[in-house]
């Protein structure tokens, strides 16, 4: 359906109509979105999946916050990326108030094309040397106690981009010493090595998610392998320990309870430190349609079911996405691990 945009400048913002009781905010400049099939031409041809109104406990207000314009205006500055733009996330407005923004390396362009993704498929371009240089100027200048740092998918690349967020961050250490990283990768199919470059620059948390149950794959990410994704965040804890690893997920897919506690457990056998789980939100009528909305009520429930499973962190709300409150989970993290080390040395005291 063609779709004409509702411009409000002055905001920098872009509204597009959908349905009648839907409305989709575009961060980005430039009419980037205008068109779905300019933005999504792999998916050009697949069946329209309505998008159904949202229930009230995950609307978002548009933002409206003078940091919020302060942040989008350096990430325009340094020329970069983020994912809060590109997959569309609803939680930037309260984010880049807070001056916190999740940098997008390696260009916009994903070698993917993942039914649930809002981030355009094709070729990507050739890597930008600076670009690690100029993330780190931008952490340093927004004050980031913690930086979650993530990318497209580059099977284009031999390494699959490890070499570029190993540099990320090494800059990021020069220019703002204090900052914890955490990486948000890929997960480098068939690029052997490529995990030992990312842990050997030492990030603070290694973060890949495995998105869906194993089951969806095929529809949901088509380009990826399950037990490949697993294998990846056992041996991210493996090379080192002492680095937390996380994995996240979304529901309301069509995955079953069964489904997601099965995945908990597999996540629990690779040492995985930290869960996240949030609603699924469709990004367009041509992206895989939203089963049905989990209510509050059932994500507490999840919650507790992981927690119940050994993470040391669980987050697990409507809203919850990767880089959500990163900065402060990270604290709450590093807090639960000296908690668990602490009770298991007064528990061997005991025994002796």
């Amino acid at each position: 359906m063609p779709r004409s945009a509702l411009d409000a400048p002055s905001l920098g913002l872009h509204f597009y109509p959908t349905m009648a009781t839907h409305l989709v905010i575009d961060h980005r400049t430039g009419g980037a979105s205008s068109a779905q099939s300019l933005r999504h031409p792999e998916k050009a041809h697949r069946p329209d999946n309505p998008i159904q109104r949202k229930p009230g406990w995950i609307r978002v207000k548009a933002p409206t916050h003078p940091i919020y314009h302060e942040t989008r205006a350096l990430m325009r500055a340094n020329r970069l990326t983020t994912v809060c733009e590109e997959a569309a996330c609803p939680n930037i407005g309260e984010c880049w108030s807070q001056r916190h923004a999740t940098m997008m390396i390696m260009g916009d362009t994903c070698t993917r094309a993942c039914a649930f993704c809002n981030v355009r498929t094709g070729l990507p371009g050739a890597l930008d040397a600076d670009e690690p240089n100029r993330v780190a100027d931008a952490v340093a200048k927004l004050g980031l106690k913690h930086v979650v740092i993530t990318s497209v998918d580059r099977d284009d690349l031999a390494d699959g981009g490890a070499g570029h967020f190993a540099a990320a961050i090494r800059a990021i250490r020069a220019a703002a010493p204090g900052t914890t990283i955490e990486v948000l990768t890929p997960d480098f199919l068939r690029k052997p090595g490529a995990v030992e470059v990312v842990i050997d620059a030492r990030p603070d948390v290694f973060n890949h998610n495995l998105e869906t149950v194993p089951r969806l794959y095929p529809t949901i990410r088509p380009g990826a392998r399950y037990f490949a994704s697993l294998r990846l965040l056992d041996a991210a804890k493996a090379l080192d320990p002492t680095v937390f690893t996380k994995s996240g997920l979304m529901v309301g897919l069509g995955e079953s309870r069964a489904e997601i506690l099965q995945v908990m457990d597999d996540l629990r056998s690779a040492d995985v430190d930290f869960l996240t789980i949030g609603q699924y939100l469709q990004p367009t009528v041509k992206h895989a349609a939203i089963d049905r909305f989990v209510t509050p009520e059932e994500f507490a429930d999840t919650a507790a079911a992981a927690r119940g499973k050994g993470f040391l962190l669980v987050s697990a709300t409507p809203l919850t996405r990767s880089s959500y409150h990163a900065d402060a989970d990270f604290a709450a993290l590093r807090d639960a691990r000296a908690a668990r080390l602490a009770a298991a040395a007064a528990g061997l005291a005991t025994q002796a």
